[in-house]
């Protein structure tokens, strides 16, 4: 049966319905109980067998799940199946309209104390928050969620600490999301709760932030179990977001053919089940590849065309990380004014706590436009920028590249000492291939 109230609960519920409808205690009880039966329950002194509940709940007129728990089953059925609805308005990209949906089933299940309901909604809020780019509130919604799920199993909290990790992720803090995810894979492996679908989440989700970090061995690790899990899932978006994280590996392994072929499935899937942010998402990676492989032309197209799916649904911060991609193509292809009003217009939306590493990409990207106009005193003043922003969000891999083209440009203008702080700074930050400073890897899941 489901979950029950403690005698004390039910024992008034059902002294409050007999009163309302005019019952002694024997006649609730006859023919099967007494009425000492009846008086010892509504005082609380004992726990009622779902048999005894049946027959009072007939004979009170209620439903059972009514009488042990104070709520009807078709009020828990209701909820969930427009729980499913406000999922499918935001998997579609509709967060606005998702979040109002959740809100509003938030403040029901509050109402009715239903606890798994409330964890439901306030997961919902929190995707939505993340798709807007509302981070502080996303991880707001994100605690409350594993406030709810406390003593539930860890598989089951899993979506609440992985959103908030996400969220952390997005504001450029990289190693405390690290942390949250390989805490949380390490606790589960150990523990030996091999859930197929929580490991794959985290798994999927670790990619971007090891990418980000440098951390490219332990990045490839966790793609090579994540595509070692999707058969064992039974969520296909669970699985297409894995293909789409997997992706990054293979394109910095240099396996740009796979890395397609990889985001063709994600999309495959994406579109079947209409869900228009993540298949925007595998545009962009897609014109990512193409980026990297030289083919600029598709790599425009590909970008374009997930700017305008995310910019239509108010995708804010993913539209911002977007157009970064998109005016690097742009300036590769000559166009660098063009690019660099799509940064400016960029960082109008970013800042150090919504989107560090992207707001990063952009004004490093200017610094590179303005060099190559001679403008070296705004190409400094954008690349120093784009430092302290890595230095704050970590992105080793990032941070090295940034201190080679700033040492290279005070070098350039005759400030030696200068540049040979900025070589050293970035020397700092290389580690060796495939290393990181995250200390030892999680516990690994038996595959």
């Amino acid at each position: 049966m489901g979950e029950r109230d403690d005698p004390g609960t039910i024992g008034r519920r059902v002294q409050r319905l007999r009163t309302e409808r005019g019952l002694t205690q024997r006649q609730l009880a006859e023919p099967v109980y007494t009425p000492a039966y009846i008086s010892t329950l509504e005082s609380g002194r004992v726990r009622p067998s779902d048999d005894a509940l049946r027959h009072l709940a007939e004979r009170l007129g209620v439903a059972f799940d009514e009488l042990a728990s104070g709520h009807s089953a078709r009020l828990v059925t209701e909820l969930r199946l427009r729980l499913t609805e406000a999922q499918r308005t935001l998997a579609v990209g509709e967060a606005e309209a998702a979040a109002e949906q959740y809100a509003g089933l938030l403040g029901e299940a509050e109402t009715h104390g239903l606890a798994a309901e409330q964890a439901a909604a306030l997961l919902g809020l929190g995707e939505c928050a993340l798709e807007t780019g509302e981070l502080p509130a996303g991880r707001r919604y994100f605690e409350r969620a594993e406030a709810c799920l406390a003593g539930a199993p860890l598989p089951a909290r899993v979506p609440a600490l992985r959103g908030r990790a996400v969220a952390h992720y997005l504001a450029g803090e990289l190693r405390y999301a690290v942390y949250l995810l390989e805490s949380t894979l390490d606790e589960l492996n150990r523990g030996g709760l091999h859930d197929p679908d929580a490991l794959l989440l985290l798994y999927a989700s670790a990619i971007g932030p090891y990418m980000d970090m440098g951390a490219h061995a332990r990045a490839a690790q966790a793609a090579e179990f994540a595509l070692a899990l999707a058969p064992q899932s039974g969520d296909p978006a669970l699985v297409a977001r894995m293909h789409r994280s997997v992706a990054r590996t293979l394109v910095a392994d240099g396996r740009l053919a796979e890395a397609d072929a990889s985001l063709a499935k994600a999309a495959e899937l994406y579109r079947g089940l209409q869900l228009r942010t993540e298949l925007a998402n595998c545009h962009w990676m897609r014109g990512y590849v193409y980026a990297q492989d030289g083919q600029l032309e598709r790599a425009e197209e590909e970008l374009r065309r997930a700017l305008g799916m995310l910019s239509d649904k108010r995708a804010a911060l993913y539209s911002s990380q977007v157009a970064v991609e998109l005016a690097d193509v742009l300036h590769r292809r000559g166009r660098s004014d063009e690019a660099a009003a799509l940064l400016h217009d960029v960082l109008g939306h970013l800042s150090p706590e919504r989107g560090a590493v992207h707001s990063a990409a952009a004004h490093r990207l200017l610094g590179i436009i303005a060099e190559d106009a001679r403008r070296t005193e705004d190409a400094e003043e954008h690349y120093v920028r784009a430092l302290s922003l890595l230095e704050r969000a970590g992105a080793a891999g990032d941070l090295a590249d940034l201190c080679r083209l700033l040492g290279d440009l005070l070098r350039r203008t005759g400030r030696v000492e200068a540049a040979l702080d900025a070589y050293r700074t970035g020397l700092g930050h290389r580690t060796a291939p495939g290393t990181t400073t995250l200390g030892p890897a999680p516990a690994q899941p038996p595959l």
